[in-house]
């Protein structure tokens, strides 16, 4: 069987090379870390998460929910170890990072059929199948290498991350338990804030030095993950309505619901860090915490790891790959993850099991197999493959898949969930028909 090579170990490499490995394939996987990192990276593990540590909503009234139904179906390494280094986090999917991406590395390493090469990546191989999955940091190198390829100017937005604390630092005195309508129980901690307490942070919010763009680059931002202080910028209710919304919450010492709350979500199994729910920033760290200090509860919270700003790059997809995630102009490169502008951690990697998955096909000399539009998985390959007016990367939602005319809008995402439940499974009988898996 050919070897298929993949470049990038993150969630859409690690998925590509899952599917690919499962279901008998050989994989070449070539990862720059520790030879060298991007700007956001840390760990030398592969499938590292670096802006949060939540893989979002698990409930089926919601498209994330059906997006890990489905990825669960098609055997999902990341769903799997994510299950198994969950902390508490709500109706959410939230992980401690670091065993997240242990146990990834080690299950991964463990297959007799990986080859796993630590190197920078500079040219795009000229012979075999390839997978591209280098995410939105692709290095300088392959950036212009990808960019000749694609023939054509790639697209770019700017993400940011959100700081994280020492719980030991939170005042508890101030600092709540509490799940939004206690849906999930009290995984949360709130910081509440009165209306003079709000406007004195928003006023100094919007005061405060953030780290300065390049001279030749925009700032385009993603609107899923604006800044703090860009939202604030938007109006003073902004993030009233947003990020440091108090609705379903009640501060047991005032038994009302605060003028605004910030929300700090468990980071890791220990509980030794909590990390600030939406604060994506890029102010400079000393204003972080000069002004996240202002917020009740964290007056003398202590960092662990300062809000960041990195610059996200993505191809203009519907213009260069074929709806096998293909490129047009040579076949056996296929893109995978966020580069081709599906947005977020889960969508990243499943965007990666359907590379892996059409990779594996092609090598296998077997005919495309195309997962159903219906589905959330095969409504966001269709989107980044359809062409539009104007691109812009898409996080899953209900919106993408086909609609269902006349169904009430209360039954309808019921019926729409049960829909892509039943296409994704038929899809899974028909490609392990196809292409079984060893662990069957």
């Amino acid at each position: 069987m050919e070897e298929i090579t993949i470049i990038g170990g993150g969630l859409a490499g690690v998925e590509a090379a899952w599917q690919i490995l499962r279901r008998g394939g050989r994989v070449r996987l070539l990862e720059m870390k520790p030879t060298r990192f991007s700007p956001a990276h840390q760990s030398e593990n592969l499938a590292e998460l670096v802006c949060s540590n939540s893989l979002k909503s698990t409930s089926l009234e919601n498209a994330s929910g059906l997006l890990k139904q489905e990825m669960k179906i098609l055997g999902s390494l990341v769903m799997e170890t994510a299950e198994k280094s969950r902390v508490p986090a709500g109706e959410a999917l939230a992980v401690d990072r670091e065993k997240f991406s242990e146990q990834v590395t080690s299950r991964l390493c463990s297959e007799p059929g990986l080859s796993l090469r630590r190197e920078e990546v500079t040219e795009i191989p000229a012979q075999g199948i390839v997978i591209i999955a280098t995410g939105p940091l692709t290095s300088e190198a392959l950036s212009c290498e990808i960019e000749k390829a694609v023939g054509a100017a790639k697209l770019y937005f700017y993400d940011a991350i959100a700081p994280v604390v020492f719980a030991g630092s939170v005042d508890r005195k101030i600092a709540f338990r509490q799940s939004r309508y206690g849906k999930g129980g009290d995984d949360y901690l709130n910081c509440p804030l009165s209306k003079d307490e709000y406007g004195r942070f928003y006023e100094e919010l919007l005061k405060a030095e953030t780290v300065a763009l390049r001279d030749f680059e925009k700032p385009k931002f993603f609107e899923g993950c604006l800044p703090i202080e860009e939202m604030a910028r938007r109006g003073k209710d902004t993030l009233t309505f947003g990020p440091m919304k108090p609705v379903g919450l009640r501060d047991p010492l005032t038994g009302r619901e605060p003028f605004a709350a910030v929300q700090l979500r468990q980071e890791t199994i220990s509980g030794e860090l909590y990390g600030l729910v939406g604060f994506q920033t890029r102010l400079k760290h000393p204003e972080q915490a000069r002004i996240f200090r202002m917020i009740p509860g964290l007056e003398n919270a202590e960092f662990a790891r300062y809000g960041s700003m990195h610059r996200n790059t993505y191809i203009d997809s519907p213009r260069a790959l074929n709806q096998d995630l293909s490129l047009k102009s040579d076949p056996r490169i296929y893109f995978a993850g966020q580069i081709t502008g599906v947005e977020g951690y889960l969508e990243s990697a499943a965007c990666g099991m359907a590379a892996g998955i059409f990779a594996l096909l092609k090598a296998e000399g077997m005919k495309h197999l195309p997962i159903p539009p219906e589905t959330a998985i095969g409504a966001l390959i269709k989107y980044v493959t359809t062409e539009t007016r104007e691109f812009v990367p898409m996080n899953v939602n209900f919106g993408l898949l086909p609609s269902l005319p006349g169904i009430r809008k209360k039954a309808k995402k019921k019926l729409l969930v049960e829909r892509a439940g039943e296409l994704m499974a038929g899809y899974a009988g028909t490609l392990d028909s196809e292409l079984p898996s060893v662990y069957d």
